[in-house]
């Protein structure tokens, strides 16, 4: 497995990532002069200086911030090595403990903790611990009910407003570029998979950033139904949003400063627990999964005390949410008239860039394409650059094989390859059923009720962000630890 140096260039990129050698946040440091240089000494309690006169100084230890993370260009993205201390499971434990300790005394300062389950680490975790996909869901219910969660939900609302937004973006862009010409309007890039939105802003900025779908990721709207819509519905409590993902880098997401709602005084998402980060916290427990009592979701969006058995949908297409099927899809009946279109991917590199085209008497109406991994998106942004990419939509994910195989699911064991653990979960995905977001009632009751219609400024504000780019900073500070 290759490494990095601090300097990354484009041409040498890998799908391992990894963090900059050259960390560049300004650390202040109070330097004492001394006849013979400064000594420093190991100790039980830290790290101490020693001065002439043999009196010691405590040095300070310099803290990381995922803020500082997302602010510093020296690094692509995140990485399983990169400490998020505020998105740990120590973290998450804790805020369990304190909580409970304040419901014990009916304080109103309790929070209510709600947890959001996406279906990728769910799916890793049902071959795990060899359970069905839904009697996984049901069993995770009831070990975070166990921990102190007030609620437990599913994130296919969020999944399928993802999907609606993205598909009623593309027809606008697609449009726009027939009608006015409008530069940079396609292709238009997938914008759920945090991993590459940090490349793109740190790498690429203002390049590739017109390019990227401005509808929100599912765990984002997600953190937005939650904190806008729920807690309004409970009185205004204080709420604590849990979600569980299958990649590392929605933790950087869930801290951008874009997803802090000043309605609410707090971010959107609290803390984002991963697929591995689970097997570790039942191991240390000694709990085996499937011994553990079913659970039931609740459905706050239809009223507080809605609780069903667990029955989970996907999105027809890729495990990464099916953004590309759906959207053509949709595009095909809306701009061509074409109902029930039969999607042939074709593979142009490897089985991680496929492209599917819609034709219509030698003409090519709509061209998409799948691109996972790293190697295959600077493939995608060469072509950009050199403005030869035909695309119109392109699904982008930064993990090769996608949100099934993200960074942060469990590993394969028991002498099982990656390959063959991968396709075991993609069979558990095709598996369920595929129902479509337009016949979801529970978003038609969200747009209605509490967004005020799909082309309101408040689904606009709600549903959709926007990316920034980083300035990238030339020489990186060479600090001395």
């Amino acid at each position: 497995m290759s490494r990095f140096s601090g300097t990354l260039q484009l041409t040498d990129l890998d799908d391992f990532i990894n963090p900059s050698q050259e960390c560049i946040k300004p650390v202040k440091i109070e330097k004492t002069t001394n006849s013979t240089g400064s000594k420093i000494t190991i100790r039980e309690d830290g790290y101490f200086q020693i001065a002439d006169d043999g009196s010691s100084q405590k040095l300070q230890k310099v803290e990381i911030t995922l803020a500082d993370c997302l602010a510093c260009s020296g690094c692509i993205t995140s990485a399983e090595s990169v400490l998020v201390t505020q998105q740990s499971q120590e973290e998450l434990l804790r805020v369990f403990q304190e909580n409970d300790k304040l419901k014990s005394i009916n304080s109103p300062e309790a929070k209510v903790i709600i947890v959001s389950i996406s279906i990728q680490p769910l799916l890793s975790l049902s071959v795990r611990y060899q359970l069905t996909p839904n009697e996984c869901a049901s069993k995770l219910a009831h070990y975070f009910k166990r921990l102190g969660a007030d609620m437990v939900v599913d994130m296919s609302v969020a999944d399928d407003l993802a999907i609606l937004e993205s598909q009623r973006e593309f027809i606008r862009r697609f449009r726009s570029r027939e009608n006015d010409g409008v530069k940079n309007a396609l292709p238009m890039l997938a914008s759920s998979c945090p991993g590459f939105v940090c490349y793109a802003e740190k790498t690429h900025g203002s390049y590739i950033l017109p390019y990227i779908a401005t509808t929100k990721s599912p765990q984002q709207i997600m953190g937005s139904l939650i904190k806008e819509y729920v807690r309004n519905n409970l009185g205004n409590r204080q709420i604590y949003h849990v979600t569980v993902m299958p990649c590392y880098d929605k933790k950087l997401e869930a801290t951008r400063e874009d997803f802090y709602s000043k309605e609410t005084d707090s971010k959107d998402v609290d803390c984002v627990i991963t697929a591995i980060e689970l097997e570790q916290m039942l191991s240390r427990e000694g709990i085996e999964l499937n011994s553990l009592d079913n659970g039931t979701f609740h459905q706050p969006w239809v009223s507080n005390d809605s609780e069903v058995s667990p029955d989970l949908a996907g999105n027809s297409g890729s495990g990464s949410g099916g953004y590309s099927d759906q959207i053509f899809k949709y595009a095909a009946r809306e701009l061509f008239g074409r109902d029930n279109v039969n999607l042939e991917y074709k593979s142009i590199r490897n089985p991680d860039f496929r492209e599917v085209l819609l034709e219509s008497n030698g003409e090519v109406l709509l061209r998409f394409a799948i691109v996972n991994g790293f190697r295959n998106i600077q493939n995608l942004v060469q072509k950009l650059k050199r403005g030869k990419s035909q695309y119109d939509y392109v699904e982008v994910m930064a993990c090769p094989s996608g949100c099934l195989n993200g960074g942060a699911q469990i590993r394969p064991g028991d002498g099982k390859s990656v390959k063959e653990l991968i396709t075991e979960i993609e069979g558990l995905y095709e598996s369920l059923s595929s129902p479509l977001p337009e016949e979801n009632k529970i978003i038609k009751h969200l747009y209605d009720h509490w967004l005020g219609g799909q082309d309101s400024d408040k689904c606009s504000k709600i549903l959709h962000t926007q990316y920034h780019e980083i300035e990238k900073i030339p020489n990186a500070l060479n600090i001395k630890w």
